[in-house]
């Protein structure tokens, strides 16, 4: 089988791993969302490609990679829900998921204008990526330097949850659970190291909630961050589409396994024949909906393919 990674990362721990259990019995290549050479060869693609980048270039290649015929995991729409986090916790919530409430904002400089906040606010990029703005706010002081610091940011607000200050981090690979505890981004000494958190110990409500998520958004490898709301109840606050998983025995293996499986099933349309999915679905979208980044950032421009050492 021919394997293809879209990203720009190719030595990312959790993809090493893959490309180590993969190899010598078949072949991993990859794909430089970012690179200037030609395109890929639509000729000759890859049986399945995994989805690692999440830039709007990687997921205009993933669109045209899944209108000529090939699996790409996660899909282009799929992997874009997940970018807007406005949409994310519209479609979580209108499913039913435990989500927090999320409400949109042009910039923190119009949080900043309506002065003292009556509770502690979460504040975050509306657009996820590297390097995002998660933060939080309990005074208009703090506000106004957010709005110094991230003048033209588009922003959501989360009301801040009283929480024990660690993320609980669920990872599912093909409904498989691996899980893990973070401090909060929020914690004024840094996240820290990730530590054990072995799945059997998390509540049935948990481990529910975050294989639902994976239905509702179409995904098959990503991440559910919860924290306890209190009681024991879970609230979601953020879900990624294909998360580095580090340090978790099992994952490689589990991410291999779903490429093959998702390999040997073949293409299921003929080259340029458009797929179509919603929420839910596990079946990649029509490419008007492959990507809602910000729309100056979005770039077509062909990558260069490029083989791993």
């Amino acid at each position: 089988m021919r394997i293809g990674l879209i990203t720009a990362d190719p030595g990312h721990p959790l993809l090493a791993a893959v490309t180590e259990v993969l190899t010598p019995g078949h072949r991993v290549g990859w794909l430089d969302p970012g690179g200037e050479g030609p395109g890929p060869d639509l000729s000759s693609l890859a049986d399945v490609y995994l989805l690692k980048a999440r830039t709007p270039r990687a997921l205009a290649l993933a669109a045209l990679l899944e209108e000529h015929g090939a699996p790409v995991l996660n899909s282009a729409a799929a992997t874009a829900r997940c970018q807007d986090r406005v949409e994310m916790a519209e479609v979580a919530r209108a499913a039913g998921l435990p989500f927090a409430a999320t409400t949109a904002v042009a910039t923190p400089g119009r949080l900043a204008a309506a002065g003292e906040p009556a509770a502690p606010l979460v504040i975050k990029s509306r657009f996820s990526r590297r390097h995002d703005l998660v933060t939080r706010a309990d005074s208009a002081a703090r506000l106004r330097e957010l709005a110094a610091e991230w003048p033209d940011e588009p922003v959501v607000v989360q009301e801040f949850t009283a929480n024990s200050g660690w993320d609980h981090k669920l990872w599912i690979v093909d409904g498989r659970l691996f899980a893990g505890l973070r401090r909060s981004e929020l914690a004024p000494d840094g996240r820290g190291p990730t530590l054990p958190l072995p799945v059997g110990e998390l509540p049935a409500s948990w481990t529910d909630a975050a294989l639902r998520a994976g239905e509702v958004f179409g995904l098959d490898v990503y991440g559910v961050d919860v924290l306890d709301a209190g009681g024991g109840a879970p609230l979601i606050v953020d879900i990624n589409a294909f998360p580095g998983i580090r340090g978790q025995a099992g994952a490689p293996e589990a991410l291999a396994e779903l490429a093959l499986r998702t390999a040997e099933r073949g293409r299921t349309t003929t080259p340029g024949e458009r797929r179509t999915a919603t929420p839910g679905g596990r079946k990649t979208a029509t490419p008007g909906e492959r990507n809602s980044a910000r729309p100056d950032e979005r770039n077509s421009a062909s990558p260069g393919e490029r083989k791993l050492p």
